[in-house]
């Protein structure tokens, strides 16, 4: 069946592309207004963009009309910690998603203990097992109020324990027992069940047929 997603309403193209575009990682963002105030919140429309910059890509979508709290504080302040989510931390993070008014500080509501950035003006969330410092290097609107936002990673905070190597960069992938967004208002995927395949190269084909 063919769905021609630019006669679909907005919400209807939602509906198909987050159906579709499955699992996504989940940026736990904390921000701070020019004010001061702090906001935290999950985005599933986030992704690796690349490392030379490393940069990171966040999709921000307006609410009832209007930015939502930690796109107008990126907006006007460039700076933003991406937080990844573990399973420990799922509750917590879906107690963020509440749509509080902006003076309510919602890392205080999920009863969530911070930690100082190295870089950036905005906070890290203590118990996530990652978390990474970003700038925005630039922001593209690509719709009413809907923007995206790339940001320069200028460090990632590691738990220790999951840090294999420090010297060869090796991390302990698994052991983040890192959530995913799926489909529908509450649903979400552990990463737990995977399989292994390595990447053909031209040459081994080429050996193998003869």
């Amino acid at each position: 069946m063919l769905f021609d997603l630019e006669t679909l309403t907005a919400q209807e193209a939602y509906k198909v592309l987050s159906a579709l575009i499955v699992p996504r990682p989940i940026a736990w963002i904390t921000s701070l207004s020019p004010e001061g105030v702090r906001n935290a919140a999950p985005y599933s429309f986030f992704n690796m963009m690349g490392p030379n910059p490393p940069t990171v890509a966040i999709g921000l979508m307006p609410a009832e009309g209007r930015l939502k709290d930690s796109a107008r504080n990126i907006l006007e302040t460039a700076e933003f910690v991406v937080n990844l989510v573990d399973e420990a931390n799922a509750a917590a993070m879906n107690e963020t998603c509440i749509d509080a008014p902006p003076d309510v500080d919602e890392l205080a509501l999920a009863g969530l203990e911070t930690a100082e950035s190295r870089s950036v003006l905005p906070p890290r969330i203590a118990s996530a097992p990652v978390s990474l410092e970003c700038r925005m290097l630039t922001s593209l609107v690509t719709g009413p109020l809907q923007t995206i936002v790339i940001g320069r990673v200028l460090c990632a905070h590691i738990a220790d324990r999951y840090v294999l190597d420090a010297g060869r960069c090796y991390i302990d992938t698994v052991g983040l027992s890192l959530i995913g967004r799926m489909h529908g208002s509450g649903g979400y995927v552990r990463s737990t069940d995977r399989f292994q395949m390595e990447r053909p190269t031209w040459a081994a084909r080429q050996e193998a047929t003869g």
